[in-house]
């Protein structure tokens, strides 16, 4: 699931980069290059290429792992979550300045998303014992060879 939204949200971040750029050219388009209502546009349009990548990423890691996993299950709703409600907030921040509390939603979401992950990777990898990843390691000889 996180596979195709990610490559999805990639494109959305063309189209919507296709869509400002077709305007970006005039000086005072959303109030000009350094106003607050662009740059929360431009974040909103950024934001699909970072958090499509982020999902593709966890998707790829996934790969091994358990499907199973409410850890990992938990995890993939909230990095989709996340990545719909980031460019949503942006759009609505960019009209609504005082509505900046709305980001609690995707950072939150993000945040507990990022955290699962670590969790479910750091259980997995430590489910291998130091001795046996120490007795995989090929010694080098110490005998003299005449």
């Amino acid at each position: 699931m996180n596979l195709l939204f990610g490559w999805l949200w990639i494109l959305l971040g063309f189209v919507t980069g296709t869509m400002l750029g077709m305007f970006f050219h005039g000086e005072g388009w959303l109030g000009g290059y350094a106003s607050f209502k662009r740059r929360m546009y431009r974040l909103g349009h950024i934001s699909f290429f970072g958090l499509g990548l982020v999902n593709v990423l966890f998707s790829m890691t996934m790969e091994g792992f358990p499907s199973d996993s409410l850890l990992k299950y938990i995890a993939s709703a909230a990095f989709i979550i996340g990545g719909i409600t980031m460019p949503i907030c942006c759009v609505i921040m960019a009209h609504f300045p005082k509505a900046h509390l709305i980001f609690a939603v995707p950072v939150i979401s993000l945040i507990c998303a990022g955290a699962l992950t670590v969790a479910t990777v750091s259980n997995q990898t430590s489910g291998h014992s130091g001795a046996e990843s120490a007795s995989s390691i090929q010694q080098p000889s110490t005998t003299n060879s005449k």
